[in-house]
């Protein structure tokens, strides 16, 4: 059966659009970093798209876990290798698209099932890059680099996660033969979860346990050949393979890894920062968290993909919403487009805001990032702790707001976002996944609680504290920080001032507990409710505060008065809203009248209506393609209803108009007469 989908756009889609009182060329340019930003990545993608066979990317669901994997392999290596083409064309000798562009939002959709080389590049050439000798890097780290070996990136175990310092995995340093002798002792000490590990890496950095003389010397990274690279099976005293069906990622090709008595050469031990040199002396790293510095990097791939995630699904259901017509507002009225609803508008422009707040908050990290890289490589460290805090911060707020948001966004779309042709729980498969990798939420927000902590010992001795927490001394000085008028500035303050007394009350419960006799562990374990409260505000003080430096700093006089009044009604949502949801824990340490929560939930509902013409150019200026958004309910021309009947037509149980079950049991059960 030939196509059913029009060659035209939804009316009510076009009416949208034509409604908008901005142009959505200048938000897409603003959202992609400037025009020529913009022109490149349409450039990219329009490139990288052609010869990929779309109808059958569109059919990977269809297939089983192993099918998925080939699939996924196959468009991975297509896309590598237009990579590399398009590298000689434009850049010979750079990095601009290969590697860079090789696991980014530009390829979303070619490679539906998730990429088993995401990680090589994500994680992994980085560390390699961080942690090598120059002479490691070009021994064997280029090589992963160039594609000429594959390899992931070894941390997770089956038995610990986030707490690094309960690994199990053993390197014993033999001074006999200048080797470490790698194991895992039992069960729980496998590596578990790396992306690509299970049948696509040949190679392996991974964190295990550093013994020299028996003694630990703490976890370390070492470079491991895993399987041969002509054969590809698994090398003596490797035990490898794929940990089976996920949510999400279905052809990343997660894997587990158990050695017995496997020999590295010494060299093998990444050191840029600490060495063992021959005979087995020991150097420290000048300092600790340089060896999870590739987790930090990571985190901030999270929060720039996960704020890109919701907004993708921001504009699958409110295009749909456009569209979609249903339940009269009116009695004996037609039925409305759905997004005249302002319960739907709540569902909708809120995650549309969200997505703007976190984008700004993690360009914001990157700056950060960068600047503390530029600090390590000149033998500077002060940095680390702020970075680190604030790469948790963001990771937790914008993986688990993201995913809640998602969710919220699927059921939006009522029905038909169940369906596996919206690719709302594909989106929200791999969003999820955020909340748990690269560090466990909890855990990341306790380990921000005890920054916090540190932060207001520090600010009681009158030591100057890291510009994102300098609030917590403002607080202490200024009686007044607290006090309420609801404008943006005093917003931020606000969630500031929350965040601020909550990590003053934690701190006090901490201390009294430290004073009865607990240890600074358990203490610090039964204050973990307050340390996370206090982590959270502090984290959603931060987006708050960067939302409002980009909406009314200098970039402002850049950009037209059209779309600044856009910027400043999604700010005015993101804050209202949020500080709408916090108000258990501002009312706590704010005195706020009934009138000023009226006026909040007023302000509330006029922003959503002064966004209802707007929404649709404003996720049109998200600027993703259809490929990249993969949805029958959010295609650009708004034809749903005919993309969704069209995906059904291409079921594969439809291919026969009689299924082979009818025969095997349903027919011989029927007849049967039991």
């Amino acid at each position: 059966m030939s196509s059913v989908i029009p060659k035209t756009v939804n009316p009510d889609l076009q009416k949208e659009r034509d409604a908008a009182s901005f142009k959505t060329e200048e938000f897409a340019a603003w959202w992609a970093g400037g025009e020529e930003k913009l022109k490149f990545n349409r450039d990219i993608r329009t490139y990288l798209s052609k010869d990929f066979d779309l109808n059958e990317l569109g059919q990977l669901w269809y297939k089983a876990h192993e099918d998925i994997f080939e699939a996924s392999t196959k468009s991975a290596i297509d896309l590598a290798k237009k990579l590399r083409v398009l590298q000689e064309e434009r850049n010979p000798g750079g990095n601009d698209y290969w590697p860079g562009l090789f696991d980014t939002p530009v390829t979303w959709g070619l490679i539906p099932g998730g990429n088993p080389f995401g990680v090589m590049y994500v994680m992994l050439v980085n560390a390699l890059k961080a942690q090598c000798t120059d002479e490691q890097y070009e021994e064997f780290g280029s090589r992963i680099e160039k594609f000429q070996a594959t390899g992931t990136y070894a941390q997770t175990e089956l038995g610990h996660g986030t707490f690094l310092r309960g690994l199990e995995m053993r390197a014993d340093y033999d001074p006999k033969t200048d080797e470490f002798v790698l194991n895992t002792p039992k069960i729980t000490s496998y590596k578990w979860w790396p992306g690509g590990l299970g049948h696509s890496s040949n190679h392996c950095m991974v964190m295990a346990q550093l013994y020299i003389d028996n003694k630990s010397k703490g976890p370390h990274m070492f470079y491991v050949q895993v399987r041969d690279e002509e054969t590809h099976e698994p090398l003596p005293g490797i035990h490898i393979g794929d940990i089976g069906k996920k949510m999400g990622f279905h052809g990343v090709n997660n894997g587990f890894l158990g050695m017995k008595n496997v020999r590295i050469p010494r060299t093998r031990m990444l050191m840029r920062h600490a060495q063992v040199h021959e005979g087995g002396k020991y150097v420290k790293s000048p300092a600790n968290v340089l060896t999870y510095y590739a987790m930090v990097r990571t985190r901030c791939v999270v929060a720039r993909n996960n704020a890109l995630m919701l907004a993708a699904a921001a504009t699958i259901s409110t295009r749909y919403s456009s569209v979609r017509r249903q339940s009269p507002i009116n009695p004996n009225e037609p039925e409305p487009q759905i997004i005249d609803h302002v319960t739907q508008q709540l569902k909708l422009f809120p995650e549309i805001a969200a997505s703007v707040a976190y984008r700004l908050a993690g360009d914001y990290l990157w700056q950060l990032y960068d600047v503390t890289l530029e600090d390590i490589n000149n033998g500077k460290y002060q940095r680390l702790p702020e970075l680190h805090s604030l790469s948790c911060a963001l990771k937790v707020l914008c993986s688990a707001d993201s995913t809640s948001g998602v969710e919220r966004l699927r059921l939006a779309c009522g029905g038909h976002g169940y369906l596996s042709a919206s690719n709302l729980c594909h989106i929200y498969g791999n969003a999820t996944a955020a909340c748990t990798y690269e560090g466990e939420n909890t855990v990341l927000l306790l380990q921000i609680g005890r920054f916090l902590m540190k932060s207001w010992r520090a600010s009681l001795s009158g030591a100057t504290l890291a510009p994102t927490v300098s609030y917590l001394t403002e607080v202490q000085k200024n009686p007044e920080f607290g006090a309420w008028t609801g404008s943006w500035e005093n917003l931020v303050k606000a969630m500031q001032y929350a965040a601020a007394n909550k990590t003053r009350t934690a701190f006090k419960s901490l201390s009294k507990r430290l004073s009865v006799g607990q240890t600074e562990e358990e203490a610090a374990n039964h204050t973990g409710i307050e340390f996370t409260q206090a982590a959270e505000l502090h984290g959603r003080a931060f987006v708050f505060g960067s939302f409002v430096a980009e909406v009314t700093g200098p970039n402002a006089k850049k950009r037209s008065a059209s779309l600044n009044r856009i910027l400043e009604l999604l700010l005015e949502l993101y804050l209202v809203n949020e500080t709408l949801k916090q108000l258990g824990h501002l009312l706590q340490f704010i005195n706020l009248t009934d009138t000023d929560l009226s006026q909040l939930q007023d302000r509330l509902e006029h922003t959503l209506t002064k966004l209802r013409p707007e929404a649709v150019a404003i996720v049109d200026g998200f600027d993703f393609s259809d490929i990249q958004l993969n949805s029958a309910l959010g295609s650009y021309d708004g034809n749903a209803y005919e993309r969704i009947f069209d995906s059904a037509l291409k079921n594969p149980l439809n291919q026969k108009s009689v299924p082979k079950s009818f025969h095997s049991y349903l027919k011989p059960f029927v007849k049967s007469n039991i």
